[in-house]
């Protein structure tokens, strides 16, 4: 029996796919796994069976990804679950820019009471025209999940679509449309286009890559749309070029006192990723990582671990070590374990951290898991079957 702990409300029908075998707690401490979508788990205390954490969406800068992998602790995401919803908002966002639809509402909404409004909205609503995408040159700063929708559907709106993104995948690059224009120096998104969207991780080297330097480059009448995190855009140097009227827009999901009511800024209340889809797409996906981890040891959209898929074990035995990335370490593994047939075995890493997997027949010894734990160099080992 496994048991489970939710930090955030998970939508039930991820939950509903753990069967007869899994059990809900409240007490992290005893929780073989743990399910987080916003909760900052930094000085969250988990218990010493914790196995893995699963956060329901793609973000995971709430969990301290080197700490947990240091005590063999798995952390998940789902990464495309939540892609749609967060596409679908980009273009909202990118219309409420392109014309003053919110304008538009609000005038409607001061003048309720005005007998003539049908008429005087005709005389009004040149104030709230606007402009159309079609023909627009859009720019989209990372071509992942979202980023290759966004492109793709841009391109069916009529746009001219450029996209960076130094480390696109081969998957990625053939869901791409072929009209999508690649380019390899983000500056040109800078300087030529008429929207930029941007959809990469946070991460020390991506943090305010929008910056004073990069609006500088950006046209007058520019759009700059953030549904990805805060950070990567510097607010201050966004708010004194909106001010200066040196860019257009700042369409932004991460609302905050300094932004809020300012001159040039759409902000949306965090709605990125919230729809009912979304929120069941990544709690089904997490569950689903979650159980082909704790049944069969099989590793899929780790962050802190590399990829291993060995299927379901047909042998005797299935044991798995967490461990550093040395050398030296698969010859003493496969040492400790060679009394019995090792039917098969995958060892594969990711950065510093490794994680070896073997299915043996025999009888596994009891002292077997303490002397793989005694490895200098190893986090956890964890009999499976």
């Amino acid at each position: 029996m496994f048991k489970y702990a939710c930090l955030n409300q998970i939508s039930p029908k991820g939950l509903e796919r753990f069967d007869g075998g899994y059990e809900k707690t409240e007490d992290l401490k005893e929780a073989d796994c743990i399910l987080v979508r916003s909760a900052n788990m930094h000085e969250t205390e988990i218990g010493r069976n914790t196995l893995a954490v699963a956060r329901a969406g793609a973000g995971v800068n709430n969990i301290p990804l080197d700490a947990y992998a240091r005590e063999g602790v798995v952390v998940f995401n789902t990464p495309g679950a939540n892609a749609n919803g967060v596409k679908e908002l980009v273009f909202a966002g990118m219309l409420l820019a392109a014309r003053d639809i919110v304008g538009g509402i609000n005038w409607l909404t001061a003048n309720v009471n005005d007998p003539d409004i049908a008429k005087d909205a005709e005389k009004q609503k040149k104030l709230f025209a606007g402009t159309e995408l079609n023909g627009k040159k859009l720019g989209i700063i990372g071509l992942g999940a979202i980023g290759a929708l966004v492109a793709n559907a841009a391109v069916h709106m009529g746009m001219d679509v450029y996209g960076y993104d130094p480390y696109i995948t081969v998957n990625a690059a053939w869901n791409l449309s072929r009209s999508v224009i690649h380019v390899s120096d983000v500056t040109q998104i800078y300087k030529n286009c008429d929207y930029i969207t941007i959809h990469v991780p946070l991460l020390d080297s991506t943090k305010h890559m929008i910056n004073a330097d990069a609006i500088a480059l950006m046209k007058k009448d520019a759009v700059l749309i953030n549904y990805s995190r805060d950070l990567l855009v510097d607010e201050d140097a966004v708010l004194k070029a909106l001010e200066e009227e040196r860019i257009g827009r700042y369409v932004c999901d991460f609302p905050n006192t300094k932004t809020i009511g300012k001159k040039g800024v759409l902000l949306t209340p965090h709605l990125g990723a919230s729809t009912i889809e979304s929120e069941e797409n990544c709690a089904m996906m997490a569950v689903n990582e979650l159980r082909d981890f704790l049944e069969n040891g099989n590793i899929r959209n780790s962050v802190n671990y590399p990829t291993c898929n060995m299927g379901v074990c047909e042998a005797r035995h299935r044991v798995a070590v967490y461990h550093r990335n040395i050398p030296m370490m698969i010859s003493r593994i496969s040492e400790l374990l060679s009394y019995m047939n090792v039917a098969s075995m995958s060892n594969t890493s990711r950065g510093e951290y490794a994680y070896t997997m073997v299915d043996v027949d025999g009888e596994l010894k009891m002292e077997t898991g303490k002397l793989l734990r005694s490895i200098d160099g190893v986090f956890r080992v964890r009999v499976i079957k």
